[in-house]
């Protein structure tokens, strides 16, 4: 895991400034402590922050082929590089390195930009070809690793985190407008947007060509949206068990210490179980917790007593959680409504002090049915199908008043997609009184829309998974997992996004995921015999933050005076007005999404 950035002039008498290079690695330090270089070469720079993790003394970055007419930086793992390395001997080809960027580069010699095809892990890296001079980058599957990118007349660059291009004078840090309501609507801004106007994001999954001054993006894989439905229970359970155990070997390759987030929920648990079924000894988990009934606390306690893991925990209070927010943000660059990132930002503090690399749960409710929302959405579905909830949900828009009663009652009668403009932190009439200025408001929908086209014809839990998997989960959960993780040199790592588990368990029939009252059906067979029933029978569990108590109790003029000081960014875009009603409105019910 590592910090990458690079400049690319148009004008091949224009030369890289090192300087400049320097300044943009210098502000991502924290990615990679380990190692800084840089190569210049004319009018190309590539800049490199490592966190060694695998060859430590031979994956020095950035690395030339053996002719050096190419060289890469890359961040991220590749989890089948001794087979793949294996393939490319095969093929001809000689390595210097035990290092996973090696087998990039002989990989791009010998399929080109199909190279991508061939990788298992998750990663983020740019090749320079100097013989046909064009750059070549491409971002995994799922979007575990960022690629942030810019481009104008003169200049290309790209770097890991938004702060390195901000680095550049000519890139302003004019806020993107149009991307604010979407924002406002979702939470978070989904690719290939950034809520700053001239910086992209390369999505997940897809591959980009610089040549001369043209630039190209193109989709090198999907989510599958066609369903094993003639497999049986007994089928499914024989084919997950050795595929997941084989992810989560995979996912151990390292040359340094590594552990374990643990919630007591399933998915973590269930990483923890592999390990353990895998004969690994002594696993490091962690977790955090709260003074309140949501702490999951003594669920990990548990799971870590069962497993006889080496067990570190450590508690968020309203104070730390204030105190840390500036750092909190300052590491994401761009908002992100989702208050566990300080919850995660607090234990990967904790994890870094005793590991390099920690495994992580995210995916497994996306892939395997898991959010309560999955189930709601099913019974909506069958619910809608009986006389008059239509006529009920128009009552509930019209008439009831704001906040969840109406966003809930207005999904009766509903398709997914309608549904899914109820399930917004704002709604489109909040976000035109917060944005009173801007005329010609588009509706946020919109930038989902291709998505949900994408998956029209799939059964309603396969077009769920595949939205949130295709925005929610690399534009937010893994978006704040990076920032979180890296911002204390620590490489987090999620097996459950596997392209290939992911390939498996996305077309699983909805029986196989979803029974009855629970989710995640199939991996609770498959574990249930190597966790406490506690566990495997609980609730879904996370990183919940009582955020709600702590903005009216102890945060209370924390919060107001945050948001209502003159010199409060917040009153640079929204009216008093508006900011003044969400604040006395949580007196009352839940605004605590909102107001972060």
């Amino acid at each position: 895991m590592c910090g990458i950035s690079g400049l690319l002039y148009f004008d091949k008498e224009h030369r890289v400034e090192e300087s400049l290079l320097d300044s943009m690695s210098k502000v991502t330090r924290h990615r990679g402590p380990d190692d800084h270089r840089k190569l210049c070469r004319r009018n190309v720079g590539f800049a490199f922050n490592r966190l060694s993790i695998i060859d430590l003394a031979g994956g020095g970055q950035p690395m030339a082929n053996e002719d050096e007419t190419a060289r890469i930086v890359f961040n991220g793992e590749i989890y089948n590089f001794v087979e793949l390395r294996k393939k490319l001997i095969e093929a001809g080809h000689r390595f210097r390195t035990q290092s996973d960027t090696e087998i990039i580069l002989h990989a791009w010699e010998e399929y080109g930009e199909e190279c991508v095809n061939q990788l298992r892990g998750m990663f983020a890296f740019a090749i320079w070809d100097d013989k046909e001079k064009r750059l070549f980058a491409a971002r995994d599957r799922i979007g575990i690793k960022p690629f942030y990118y810019y481009f104008d007349r003169e200049r290309f660059a790209f770097a890991s985190e938004i702060k390195s291009l901000l680095e550049i004078p000519e890139i302003s840090r004019e806020i993107d407008f149009r991307a604010l309501p979407e924002y406002l609507r979702h939470g978070y801004v989904i690719s290939p947007h950034t809520l700053f106007r001239h910086i992209l994001k390369l999505r997940p999954a897809h591959v980009l060509t610089v040549r001369e001054n043209r630039i190209e993006t193109r989709r090198y894989w999907d989510v599958p949206l066609d369903s094993l439905a003639s497999m049986t229970e007994q089928q499914a359970l024989w084919e997950f068990e050795p595929l997941l155990d084989e992810t989560v070997r995979l996912h151990l390759l390292s040359d340094v210490p590594l552990g374990v987030f643990l919630s007591g929920g399933l998915d973590s648990s269930s990483i923890v179980a592999v390990m353990s079924r895998l004969g690994i000894q002594n696993i490091k988990t962690f977790s955090v917790g709260y003074d309140s009934p949501e702490s999951e606390l003594a669920g990990a306690r548990i799971v870590a007593k069962h497993h006889h893991t080496d067990h570190h925990e450590v508690r968020l209070t309203a104070s730390k959680f204030r105190d840390l927010l500036p750092r909190v943000a300052w590491h994401l660059d761009e908002p992100v409504a989702d208050a566990p990132s300080v919850a995660l930002f607090h234990l990967s503090q904790l994890a870094a002090s005793e590991i390099s690399v920690v495994l992580s749960g995210e995916g497994a409710d996306e892939v395997f049915g898991g959010y309560p929302m999955y189930r709601r959405m099913l019974r909506l579905e069958q619910i809608n199908r009986l006389p008059f909830v239509r006529w009920l949900g128009d009552a509930f828009r019209r008439y009831a008043p704001a906040g969840k009663l109406r966003k809930n009652g207005a999904m009766l009668g509903q398709a997914l997609e309608s549904s899914y403009r109820a399930s917004v932190i704002f709604a489109l009439e909040e976000i035109a009184r917060l944005l009173p200025g801007q005329t010609n408001l588009a509706d946020p929908y919109d930038s989902v829309a291709p998505v949900y086209e994408r998956c029209r014809q799939s059964s309603l839990l396969a077009r769920m998974s595949y939205v949130d998997l295709s925005t929610w989960m690399p534009d937010d959960l893994l978006l704040k997992a990076d920032r979180m993780s890296m911002a204390h040199s620590l490489e987090l790592r999620v097996p459950f996004l596997d392209h290939r588990l992911v390939e498996f368990a996305t077309r699983l029939r909805q029986e196989l995921k979803i029974r009855g009252a629970a989710g995640k059906y199939l991996l609770r067979r498959l574990v249930e015999p190597f966790l406490p029933p506690a566990t495997t029978q609980g609730p879904k569990r996370g990183f919940p933050i009582p955020t709600r108590a702590w903005f009216r109790g102890e945060l209370s003029d924390y919060v107001r005076d945050k948001l209502l000081s003159t010199d409060s960014a917040c009153m640079a875009f929204f009216p008093r007005g508006e900011v003044v009603r969400l604040l006395e409105a949580h007196r009352y019910r839940d605004c605590s999404n909102q107001i972060h």
